[in-house]
């Protein structure tokens, strides 16, 4: 791009192009992942991303590409990326259990990063050597070995579901609501979104920084990209350590320093050697931040939506980038690209006391496992499993002088109930009997009750015997009561 078009907002706009896609696709694409076979969905996906950089190839080797083609094609094979981020998170948690997942997160992005520090150099060297399309033509059967594997691969079998698959938009509104009433990942999601907004800075605007600062080619920038590559794997060695002395929100704090100095060093940097070590610092400083996210989101999730939550923290991470650089590269189109890598360096450094109230990794002690402690409702005739809204009542008889902690603890059930998928929620108490409670909230349909039974888990549980102790006479009454249309003469 810095040969068809050198202005800043352009070539910022070609990680605006590799970025919005994920913002735009991975929620749809994390409620698939979640309702379909993941192998598969990964199989079609790479398949996609390798016809789409072969035509891609074909433009380059044809002499027909011009910065809207270059963002067009460029858009669309991070298309297939998009559609893929959530499934190829969710599988790690298959492959490995939850007591070695940390480590597990920091060894595949040891790997990714091994990529991107030999991947880079060697494309530099290539579009040196043997123009700007070899490296093209390399990237679009690349894909070969990833399909390969995941045809290969066989994940263990799940258990017979109870119940049929979700359908899409229900899985998508449900992926949501849980996202939203998520105190763990609505945590991980503060902090990643200020951490990714700043450093986005020096991805979009490092092209213009070996071009224009350093008044190179390139060779140079694919020497930059491996050294951030190189970097973030000595990092990756480094992290059990650094996490066990300065605890994970420690460590975002330190990764987040650490990308402040390397964005100043690319804003000052007039010379090679400057830019090559800002490029080690800004890697170590990468994959310190971006593991310890990764693992805090991963934590937070039970196993029935992980693929979507996963996707919720790939739309953050891809739109707070996809926002960065439209704004670093603008700010650099009008004062500057070493003013605007200043400024966001001062940005990242103000986001640390900002954000530091949102908590890391508090779901790594939850135990998100299934309780199934809830039984079917009892009905006196089948009930069709697409009738709906359903309207859920549980009737609380309490001490009143307990109101006060009974209304705690039931305001912290009532975050389960949504993040299972619940709607509406609310509570009434009755003036006339002291003591008497009603908690209502709806469902989409029954069928989308009975999975809220499935949803419930073993941490769940313990709020709600915190919740039934307040109960004075038996258990607190619950009723189902489904929607009907009355009839208009």
């Amino acid at each position: 791009m810095t040969s068809l078009d050198s202005s800043p907002f352009i070539v910022a706009m070609v990680q605006v192009a590799t970025s919005l896609p994920m913002f735009l696709l991975a929620i749809p694409a994390g409620a698939l992942s979640d309702i379909v076979d993941r192998r598969k969905f990964l199989v079609v996906g790479e398949l996609f991303i390798m016809g789409s950089s072969i035509v891609f190839a074909v433009l380059v080797s044809r002499h027909l590409i011009t910065p809207a083609s270059l963002l067009l094609m460029t858009f669309i094979v991070s298309v297939g990326s998009a559609m893929t981020a959530p499934p190829w998170q969710a599988v790690v948690n298959v492959l490995v259990p939850k007591a070695d997942l940390p480590p597990a997160i920091a060894l595949n992005s040891a790997g990714v990063n091994v990529s991107r520090a030999v991947g880079p150099a060697l494309g530099g060297l290539v579009v040196s050597a043997f123009g700007i399309a070899a490296p093209f033509w390399i990237d679009a059967f690349s894909n070969a070995g990833v399909i390969a594997g995941l045809l290969g691969w066989r994940p263990p079998a799940k258990e017979r579901a109870r119940l049929p698959p979700e359908r899409f938009g229900g899985a998508v509104r449900a992926g949501l609501r849980h996202a939203r009433y998520n105190p763990h990942l609505t945590a991980t999601l503060m902090r990643a979104a200020a951490f990714f907004l700043f450093a986005s800075a020096y991805w979009a605007l490092l092209p213009l920084v070996a071009r224009q600062q350093v008044e190179s080619g390139p060779a140079l920038y694919g020497v930059l990209l491996g050294a951030i590559g190189a970097g973030a794997v000595g990092g990756a060695f480094a992290l059990p350590r650094l996490k066990a002395r300065l605890g994970p929100d420690g460590l975002l704090a330190a990764g987040t320093i650490g990308t402040a100095v390397a964005t100043v060093l690319f804003g000052l940097s007039r010379t090679p050697s400057i830019t090559l070590i800002a490029s080690l610092i800004a890697g170590m400083s990468w994959i310190a931040s971006l593991s310890i996210l990764n693992v805090s989101a991963q934590v937070a999730l039970p196993d029935w939506v992980r693929g979507r939550g996963l996707a919720v923290f790939v739309t953050v991470l891809f739109g707070s980038m996809s926002v960065g650089s439209v704004v670093w590269g603008e700010v650099g189109t009008l004062a500057g690209v070493s003013p605007a890598l200043l400024l966001a360096a001062a940005g990242g450094l103000l986001a640390i006391p900002l954000t530091w109230r949102w908590k890391l990794q508090t779901g790594a002690g939850v135990d998100f496992s299934p309780s199934l402690h809830w039984a079917t409702p009892i009905t006196t005739h089948a009930v069709e499993e697409d009738r709906g809204p359903v309207l859920v009542t549980v009737e609380y008889h309490i001490d009143p002088k307990n109101r006060a902690a009974f209304l705690r603890a039931l305001g912290r059930y009532s975050q389960e109930r949504r993040r299972d998928g619940a709607y509406q929620w609310g509570l009434y108490e009755d003036p006339a009997v002291d003591g008497r409670f009603i908690e209502t909230f709806m469902t989409d349909s029954w069928l989308e009750h009975l999975r809220t039974h499935e949803r419930v888990t073993k941490a769940d549980r313990i709020l709600e015997q915190i919740v039934f102790r307040f109960q004075v006479d038996g258990k607190p009454r619950t009723t189902h009561l489904l929607g009907v249309q009355p009839e208009e003469r």
